[in-house]
């Protein structure tokens, strides 16, 4: 009688045997040894590896933070100072995971002007953008409440703040702060349910959406600066031409962009772990007290520019939703892109001079935004706020006119070697 055949993926040894019982080449090939890049990736492509690679340090040490935190409202803080002073290396976790918590946005929001400059997020790529909104909307989740964690006085006003910003809700306003808090006040059960959303549900989230949003990358190819399929030219083995193997070409290219990357992260958490007040403000090395107001409440860097969009609205009949609309509204206007932009092609390198213009004032006023949500609501900061709102706005509600009227370049048929 004649031997089975051996099924696909079995080889010899440990590979083998797990191979058998789990799709480790394939995966592997799939994802990373088989799976062919555009050639003419630059620097803006680094942003995405770093992104995960940040994820990892947050979760691991996160998980080492866990260890000696306390979630309660009586010795929160005190395990704070309990890490950093006495807990061996607890001062280099800690500093760690709060740089890390500010690289992640910088990388990302890195990550997310890449796509608006090559057009990542058009067709066949728009799950791939929704999957990173989604993860863009669970990171400012996930920070908002690991901010509050070490329940010091500028966390305990920061969360009292925006909080209570969703009282300004019609209806549901009230309840929904109530049930937010788990009180009525900013307290323990606040910190208690905060604390299992950072530690737990929210990781959870994001590392499903991380995958999802590898998967989806993976199913229909990378874009890449030309922004053309690298699909239409292939071989006599039917591998793009205009491709090469993620692994090693990429995996190498990687492994240079971390390490450059892990050298600034470095001299940030050794050499200005605050980073001059930004990452860490003073008011936090206070332990959080309700009778005392810190002079000034505002967000970590990373929020404020949504939160001078906030402020730049002013507020009508005593209630802020107005502003509560806009600042919502400009984070969910990003799931839209994809159907905003009517240009014939999706790069920058062929798209005329409107939509240049438009992308550099879009990326202006976002710093200018970022800037006021630091500085008092007083003198030209208002005023600034809401120019550089309104062309936060217009960039994507005008979008589908000056894309489709723009003047464009000719597309080559293949990849180009730009430096």
């Amino acid at each position: 009688m004649a031997a089975a055949p051996e099924s696909a993926g079995t080889g010899k040894g440990m590979i083998g045997w797990i191979d058998q019982r789990f799709p480790l080449t394939k995966l592997w090939n799939d994802h990373v040894a088989e799976y062919y890049a555009p050639k003419n990736f630059n620097f803006w492509y680094f942003f995405g590896a770093l992104a995960l690679l940040v994820l990892v340090n947050q979760i691991v040490t996160g998980i080492f933070l866990t260890m000696s935190y306390k979630p309660s409202s009586a010795e929160a803080f005190a395990s704070i100072e309990y890490i950093m002073r006495d807990v061996e290396w607890g001062w280099l976790i800690r500093y760690m995971h709060t740089t890390g918590a500010s690289a992640f946005f910088i990388v990302v929001y890195l990550h997310m002007f890449r796509a608006l400059l090559y057009g990542s997020a058009r067709k066949p790529r728009e799950l791939i953008w929704i999957f990173g909104c989604l993860i863009f909307l669970l990171l400012m989740a996930e920070a908002f409440m690991g901010y509050v964690l070490p329940w010091g006085n500028m966390s305990f006003w920061g969360a009292q703040v925006i909080v209570s910003l969703f009282g300004s809700l019609p209806v549901i306003g009230g309840t929904l702060v109530e049930w937010i808090r788990g009180d009525y006040n900013i307290a323990d059960p606040t910190l208690n349910r905060f604390f299992a959303l950072h530690v737990a549900a929210l990781p959870l989230a994001l590392v499903f959406l991380v995958i999802a949003h590898i998967m989806a990358l993976h199913e229909v190819g990378s874009n890449n600066p030309d922004g053309i399929d690298i699909k239409k030219y292939k071989d006599a083995d039917g591998h793009p031409l205009d491709g090469v193997p993620f692994h090693p070409y990429y995996t190498v290219k990687d492994l240079m962009g971390a390490a450059a990357f892990l050298l600034v992260f470095a001299a940030v958490i050794f050499f200005a772990p605050n980073f001059f007040g930004l990452f860490l403000e003073s008011p936090n090395f206070e332990m959080a007290n309700p009778l005392q107001t810190p002079p000034d409440i505002t967000p970590v860097w990373y929020f404020t520019p949504f939160y001078a969009m906030l402020r730049a609205i002013p507020s009508a009949f005593g209630t802020q939703v107005w502003g509560v609309m806009v600042m919502g509204a400009a984070v969910l206007i990003l799931f839209f892109v994809p159907w905003l932009d009517r240009s014939p092609v999706r790069s920058i390198r062929y798209k005329g001079p409107i939509y240049k213009v438009m992308l550099a004032l879009f990326a202006i006023s976002f710093v200018c935004l970022a800037v006021c949500g630091m500085k008092p609501p007083s003198g030209i900061y208002p005023i600034l706020a809401r120019f550089c709102t309104a062309i936060y706005f217009a960039f994507f509600l005008l979008m589908p006119w000056y894309t489709k009227i723009d003047s464009v370049k000719p597309v080559p048929e293949r990849v180009t070697e730009h430096a």
